[in-house]
């Protein structure tokens, strides 16, 4: 576990410059009698290289610097502490102004990183078998705090972020509104420059904001964390969709991939003596058949204190023979960080089992 340096500190009553608009920030700069094209030196600062002083921004003048430094301060994140995996992924608490923590991890492969950032501090939907929910929901994310972990990462690795998947704490489609923007901005050749197809958001199937996601014009991937076709047995493992039936999930799926074109992922963590037996998964083949899916098969990461297993290997293989067999494609995918808790549903708010 590794220590860092903490943020500089800020009175409480100045704004977080990060939570300006583009807009507001124009206005700002107009009241100090600054030209418009301070802006975007501005906003590059912030979204682009990452800056933590308003002493770093050296292409402003210094007086401009000094009036912003007395109203605004630049948030930011602390890191609290880091583990590094086996498999160099690196997993990070990081702390906010408020106090409020999240965990991040960084997933490194030739030369490739992607980063799985958190939506929310802890969350609400409860689901079984997952880390995060055990403890609720503290609070959601804005957008720039979603966007800090990744700069975290990036910074931390001194390496360009390939892609972003939104997967770790929280529901990310119950704070929209936060997580589009901050796909946006990850996506944006003023931000990181992600490429849309390399940014996925993963839901548990919030029926309202898939319809909305549909309409949206960027390429980003949707992830559906379906966890069994099966309705009772959903019901027991998600509670927080209960109210989302999966008939009602199936056709809004086909909607969406009518609409979109895009090919959906469904997330399946196989379940020992649960999800992953023969009537799980002939209702998933059922599920899947004849529709534009992939489906991704996860073992069970063990969290724990939890009642649950992970199925075995062959069990996994078998999963993904028959739904080959009904022409849905799917793999069995290998989970980053277990020996630091830091797969799929392993992430709290603090680091260490």
């Amino acid at each position: 576990m590794q220590e860092a340096r903490n943020l500089p500190n800020s009175g409480t009553d100045l704004t977080n410059l990060r939570s300006l608009t583009h807009g507001q920030l124009l206005a700002t700069l107009s009241e100090l009698g600054q030209p418009a094209f301070r802006a975007k030196q501005i906003e590059s600062w912030i979204w682009e290289k990452g800056a933590t002083s308003f002493d770093q921004m050296t292409n402003l003048p210094k007086n401009l610097r000094a009036q912003l430094a007395e109203q605004y301060t630049l948030g930011g994140v602390k890191q609290v502490a880091k583990q590094v995996s086996e498999d160099g992924s690196r997993k990070y608490l990081l702390q906010y102004e408020d106090g409020t923590t999240v965990e991040c991890v960084g997933m490194p492969s030739g030369n490739k990183l992607a980063v799985c950032v958190s939506s929310q501090a802890g969350c609400a939907m409860g689901c079984a078998f997952c880390a995060t929910g055990a403890a609720g929901l503290t609070r959601s994310l804005t957008s720039s705090e979603i966007y800090d972990q990744v700069m975290h990462v990036r910074n931390d690795f001194g390496e360009r972020v390939t892609s972003v998947v939104l997967m770790g704490q929280g529901e990310p489609f119950n704070n929209y509104d936060a997580s589009l923007e901050a796909m946006r901005k990850i996506n944006s050749a003023d931000g990181l420059g992600v490429g849309a197809r390399h940014i996925t958001v993963s839901t548990c199937g919030i029926i309202p904001a898939i319809k909305r996601f549909a309409n949206e014009p960027e390429q980003y991937t949707l992830a559906i964390s379906l966890h069994s076709a099966v309705q009772r047995t959903r019901n027991a493992l998600m509670p927080g969709v209960r109210k989302f039936s999966l008939m009602h999930l199936y056709e809004v799926m086909g909607e969406y991939v009518d609409k979109t074109g895009r090919r959906p992922t469904y997330e399946y963590a196989l379940i020992r003596g649960v999800n992953d037996t023969e009537d799980e998964l002939g209702a998933l083949c059922d599920f899947c058949r004849d529709n534009l899916a992939h489906v991704n098969i996860i073992k069970l990461n063990e969290v724990k204190g939890s009642r649950f297993q992970p199925s075995s290997d062959a069990r996994a293989g078998e999963f993904v023979r028959r739904l080959a067999n009904v022409g849905v494609e799917a793999t069995i995918r290998q989970s980053r960080g277990q020996d630091i808790d830091a797969a799929c549903g392993q992430l709290k708010q603090r680091l260490g089992r």
